[in-house]
């Protein structure tokens, strides 16, 4: 059994005065995407124990003390049922050459682990290989916000690697060129 999902205590908040018009939601989602994100697969294991994973941009490191991480899901994800009942995740970081990889976890196909390299992890949640990084997270808590669930993860084991990570933005892929320095 899962950890609960919170209830949130300040929806009210986050609801328009009825002076504002709602803005145009392709036009949000037009300016939101002009926010370079690093892409990752957030991985986990079904009821039945089959491995599933999502393609997200909506990871954040939360906490050094306790070492939290935060991602989020749309209410209509496919992967929504296993992932609000499972208790671990892990957040595979995508590294510059894995497009094709992130572009498999995006689709609603049922067989996404098929060619893919994958290891178990801890709960035998599968870890890509190739990645940059990868946090094997226990669930702390869940948050329905807007149309969105926000999964925050406890970090038990980590590792990385060197190299360049795959970038997201304006709905198309894209790597670093080069570290700019002071």
């Amino acid at each position: 059994m899962g950890i609960p999902m919170s209830k949130d205590t300040f929806s009210d908040a986050d609801a328009l005065p009825d002076s504002l018009p709602a803005p145009d939601q392709r036009e949000l989602r037009n300016a939101f995407g002009r926010f370079a994100t690093g892409v990752c697969v957030v991985t986990t294991r079904d009821a039945d124990g089959a491995p599933v994973g999502v393609t997200v941009n909506s990871f954040s490191a939360l906490s050094l003390s306790p070492p939290l991480v935060l991602w989020c899901l749309a209410e209509t994800a496919l992967s929504r049922a296993a992932f609000e009942q499972a208790e671990r995740f892990a957040v595979n970081v995508l590294s510059a050459h894995q497009h094709e990889v992130s572009k498999n976890f995006a689709t609603s196909r049922a067989d996404k682990f098929r060619n893919q390299v994958w290891t178990p992890g801890l709960g035998d949640v599968p870890l890509l290989g190739g990645t940059l990084a990868r946090f094997e997270c226990r669930r702390s808590s869940l948050l329905a916000k807007g149309d969105h669930l926000l999964f925050v993860g406890r970090v038990e084991r980590f590792s990385y690697d060197d190299g360049n990570p795959l970038l997201f933005s304006a709905g198309q892929y894209g790597e670093m060129a080069r570290a700019l320095s002071e």
